[in-house]
């Protein structure tokens, strides 16, 4: 077991109630456990230090986890398709046990004396992350018809006519005012 969420804590469990604080960076994936995302979908990339800070207290059969984990990601706009840079800044409260009773999924396990970080820090940080980013809140987005980025430029495209409905353009009411004037 060589990871750099691996922490002791053969003395917390002997010292019940007892607290201690971790606080270190770590690569969110040196094994390279997970593969790689889409370009289109937001991602973390394997060598990006994660910043944890965390307490441990221990309590009779296991600890609590609790503090902050963050990471920087990266992602495109669904707007501009540009690159967008983020970071998720989670705040973690989790348990960790010795012997995890039957429908206990959510609490971590204690090996040997030692916690691994690793599974809580991915799971917090990979469900943060944002499925559809924004590079801002008031992206124009990419015109559909021509495809300039309406955020640099503007242009004069106009949505084609859909033949089916072109005949309801001729469409005239009572007092004299015609569909078109109408839709303003």
């Amino acid at each position: 077991m060589d990871s750099s969420y691996l922490v002791p804590v053969a003395q917390l469990m002997r010292d019940v109630p007892s607290t201690t604080e971790v606080v270190f960076q770590a690569p969110f994936d040196a094994e390279h456990e997970f593969a790689p995302r889409g370009p289109a979908e937001t991602d973390v990339a394997p060598e990006t230090l994660v910043d944890v800070a965390l307490v441990l207290q221990s309590f009779s059969g296991g600890l609590r986890a609790k503090g902050r984990v963050a990471a920087p990601w990266v992602g495109i706009c669904r707007r501009c398709s540009i690159t967008v840079h983020g970071e998720a800044n989670v705040g973690v409260d989790e348990r960790f046990v010795d012997h995890p009773e039957a429908g206990d999924e959510e609490a971590y396990r204690i090996e040997n004396d030692f916690i691994d970080l690793a599974p809580m820090v991915h799971d917090a940080i990979l469900l943060e992350l944002p499925l559809a980013p924004l590079c801002r809140e008031d992206c124009q987005g990419l015109c559909p018809y021509c495809g300039i980025d309406r955020n640099e430029a503007s242009c004069d495209c106009a949505a084609p006519v859909d033949p089916r409905w072109a005949t309801l353009d001729g469409l005239r009411f009572a007092d004299g005012t015609s569909a078109e004037s109408n839709e303003a």
